[in-house]
């Protein structure tokens, strides 16, 4: 008897409530089934401590920071207002892209035992299953309903469904069992012959609109892009392993001048001499699936990354005198059109190796034709040319501010058409993945030539309105004579410091991180944290790269550039001395702790939770250390429940102001020796309208 199919990602209008809810019920489910029973290919428990690569996290992150996601996405939504285990979900809050927040150092971590991520997993499901059966349901559901947070969790489980499985794949082999239910491809024959397929030109149109109320989306699909692509050809067939060992018997990998400046840095790196999983054994080759090595499947894909799929393309042109290339994303969309597919049927089996309908491995490149064409979707990823990039109209969604927004940096690029384990979201035409150019998914590639160069979107310049103001607000010009914001409050830290000892300070909240490198002119060590991703990769940035560049708005579409750098703010030298996390401020790791000296500007009035930060607080601070606070008191229901507040209300007939609530909160551990004094700070929105604020700086000593 054959497996019911994988539920597809639900469409989210229709007229039956009690339907749509046990369909959303029901997806959930399967989808945490199917996750937790990837981890069953793992041997043991040993298994989810060892780090299968350097670049990530070991396996028993991955098993529990799907089921926190859920509970920290509910609790930013305001869903729920009890945590399951704070513990827990701060240790599996931040996933990895090799940004250099993402906190990788195994020392900071006392992972919990595989049971007790087990027993988390359940009470997730119990509380997730509750709001299922009782929150009010309205359809359709749109970006804005209490249930999107809920659809964002278990499309996000199925991504990690797929990095995971990766991630056992490159396990040491000792580690991991085959699974009656992850069974590979048995197929195997001779490899065809590759040739070229004219694709005519034609335009594309692509992009999703908050109306669109259809499948659930993630950020980067919305907006609008157009585009005339010009006639090319492209390769009938993936590249398979057959196609791609001459290139590796022409010693591909050790020739220089296949390879593009940052793969030759990987090439260096790794000494790669052929792609990860192949195996030489025996004068034979065999290839590493998930679970096992079989001897290799000539007629199956090539599974490699960007860097290697370039190399070869390069490799190719120079044999054949060619213009060989990888497609562009827009070329892919013509592919998609030309060979007219739709989305996976949600009742049959996909016309591809996608969505899990057939093997847990990918196939020969043989058995799923499109017309000319065959694996337009599905079997591996197939590699672009192109970085990814923001749509006309992109908007992030507040749940989820750095789903996208840090791959917009011109080293992500994107991948399409969807692997063997591609479900949900990632099965639909309008999926946009990427990744660095040197990790590996389940992808490959296929070629074009064409006499038209590949067309890259620029993204050089950070473009989101917010941002940007951040950008100017943190490093950018004065206005109105007012000081840079950041700046002051350092300096009136590092004077107020006076000859305690300035080892390690703490810049909470810290936003774009100019604070951060400002207390560094005094502080031996630094670190920045901040609740969202977007805004540390501005500090990020100008640690690694030493410039930050991006857009204000004039007036209506027009824009001015600006750049500015660490050498021109005088930065340049303590660089070195400053480090950026992401982190929720109202559940810190334990880690964050031992500080002479913690900064929170403009933070407390934005927390969902301030009390808990600001009763907790002394735990991180040394004796006699200091707390700066900076806060303009602008409490807003949409940031904190009104019952948070900690002042700006009456409380028996009289006015409790914030400052009243700091002192009643912090005068156990605390006393006050500077302050209230008025800080002013002045935010551009555009040309000709700004934002003036005064932010009233208190200064604490703690006492015990």
């Amino acid at each position: 008897m054959s497996r019911p199919l994988f539920p597809r990602t639900p469409l989210l209008d229709g007229d039956d409530i009690s339907l749509k809810r046990e369909e959303i019920r029901h997806y959930f489910h399967t989808t945490l089934d199917r996750y937790e029973q990837l981890f069953e290919t793992l041997r043991n428990d040993e298994a989810y401590y060892k780090k299968p690569i350097t670049l990530r996290h070991p396996l028993i992150f991955y098993l529990g920071h799907t089921a926190t996601f859920f509970v920290n996405k509910l609790i930013l939504a305001g869903l729920i207002t009890e945590r399951i285990d704070s513990r827990l979900e701060s240790i599996f809050a931040v996933g990895v892209d090799e940004m250099s927040w993402d906190d990788l150092n195994s020392t900071h971590y006392d992972w919990p035992s595989v049971e007790e991520v087990r027993t988390y997993r359940k009470s997730m499901r119990t509380l997730v299953d509750e709001l299922i059966s009782t929150m009010p349901l309205t359809l359709p559901i749109s970006w804005e309903s209490d249930w999107w947070p809920i659809l964002m969790g278990i499309e996000h489980e199925r991504i990690h469904l797929e990095t995971s499985s990766v991630l056992i794949r490159q396990h040491a082999l000792h580690f991991v069992q085959p699974h009656t239910d992850w069974q590979p491809c048995r197929k195997s024959g001779t490899a065809p012959q590759n040739e070229l397929v004219h694709v005519a030109a034609g335009s594309i149109t692509i992009g999703k609109n908050r109306t669109d109320h259809q499948h659930y989306g993630w950020d980067n699909e919305y907006g609008l892009h157009t585009a005339d692509v010009p006639a090319f050809q492209a390769s009938k067939f993936l590249v398979s392993n057959q196609e791609f060992l001459p290139f590796v018997e022409a010693n591909g990998y050790q020739t220089e001048g296949y390879w593009q400046e940052e793969g030759r840095s990987w090439l260096k790196f790794t000494q790669a001499e052929h792609p990860i999983f192949w195996i030489r054994k025996d004068d034979s080759w065999h290839l590493r699936l998930m679970t096992e090595e079989i001897p290799m499947p000539w007629d199956w894909p090539v599974e490699i990354n960007y860097h290697e799929a370039k190399a070869f393309c390069n490799w190719k042109a120079a044999e054949t005198k060619q213009p060989v290339r990888l497609p562009t994303e827009d070329e892919w969309y013509r592919l998609y059109d030309t060979a007219q597919l739709s989305e996976v049927p949600r009742d049959t089996k996909s016309c591809g190796n996608l969505h899990l309908d057939y093997y847990a491995s990918s196939c020969p490149v043989t058995e799923f034709p499109y017309g000319e064409f065959f694996d337009i979707i599905g079997n591996v990823w197939q590699w672009t040319e192109t970085p990814t990039y923001p749509f006309s109209g992109f908007d992030v969604h507040p749940l989820y501010d750095d789903f996208t927004t840090p791959t917009f940096d011109g080293q992500h690029n994107l991948i399409k058409g969807g692997s063997w384990i591609a479900c949900g979201n990632e099965s639909l035409y309008s999926a946009r993945y990427a990744f660095r150019r040197h990790f590996f998914q389940h992808a490959g590639f296929r070629y074009v030539v064409s006499d038209a160069p590949a067309t890259l979107p620029a993204s050089n310049y950070e473009t989101d309105k917010l941002l940007s103001e951040y950008a100017e607000f943190h490093y950018g010009d004065s206005y109105f004579e007012v000081p840079n914001f950041s700046q002051a409050l350092a300096e009136i830290a590092l004077a107020a410091m006076g000859n305690k000892p300035m080892r390690t300070a703490l810049d909470l909240g810290c936003a774009s991180g100019r604070s951060t490198f400002e207390l560094a002119r005094g502080f031996d060590h630094v670190t920045g944290i901040d609740f969202s991703a977007r805004f540390i990769g501005q500090g990020v940035q100008l640690s690694q790269q030493g410039v930050l560049r991006y857009t204000l708005t004039e007036e209506g579409d027009l824009v001015s550039y600006k750049e500015r750098t660490l050498s021109d703010l005088g930065l340049d030298q303590v660089k070195g001395r400053v480090e950026f996390y992401q982190g929720d401020a109202c559940n810190l790791k334990s880690i964050f702790t031992g500080y002479d000296l913690i900064l929170a500007a403009n933070l407390i009035d934005r927390l969902y939770d301030p009390d808990k930060l600001l009763s907790s607080i002394h735990t991180r601070i040394n004796t006699g250390g200091m707390l700066m606070i900076a806060s303009p008191y602008t409490w807003l229901t949409e940031h904190t429940k009104k019952e948070s507040w900690v002042g700006g209300f009456k409380r028996d007939g009289e006015n409790f102001t914030t400052l009243d609530g700091l002192k009643e909160i912090l005068g156990k551990n605390f006393r006050l020796i500077q302050g209230p004094q008025s800080v002013p700070f002045v935010i551009r929105e555009t040309k000709r309208k700004f934002q003036h604020t005064l932010s009233e700086v208190t200064i604490w000593e703690k006492i015990s």
